[in-house]
């Protein structure tokens, strides 16, 4: 899974291809089901990876499919999911759960 962030600016992502040239990125909401062609705004292609810089126009905590093709033949598929948190420090609960502190007294009988 890629996790990208919900701002204006390029973003990275990097991958491995099954084919060495493609053409297309392809981003779906799995909410609202709708496929949006992502401009490629310059690709690298390395020994091990690929790597792509493109500007995403998504929607915080939202997934999303990602294909990457080759005219019609997708050469990679994976997953997104946006967030504005940081990646080391992610967590489904943020702001939403709070912990009961506890002395962890207990008795043996």
């Amino acid at each position: 899974m890629i996790l990208l962030q919900q701002i204006g600016t390029e973003q990275t992502i990097r991958f491995i291809p099954r084919s060495e040239s493609y053409d297309g990125l392809f981003i779906t909401d799995d909410q609202t089901n709708t496929e949006v062609q992502v401009t490629i705004a310059s690709s690298v292609q390395g020994d091990y990876y690929d790597s792509i810089n493109a500007t995403f126009g998504l929607v915080q905590n939202h997934f999303y499919n990602l294909e990457i093709r080759n005219g019609t033949t997708v050469v990679y598929k994976d997953k997104i999911f946006c967030t504005n948190q940081s990646a080391n420090s992610y967590s489904i609960n943020n702001g939403k759960f709070t912990s009961q502190s506890s002395d962890n007294e207990f008795i043996v009988l």
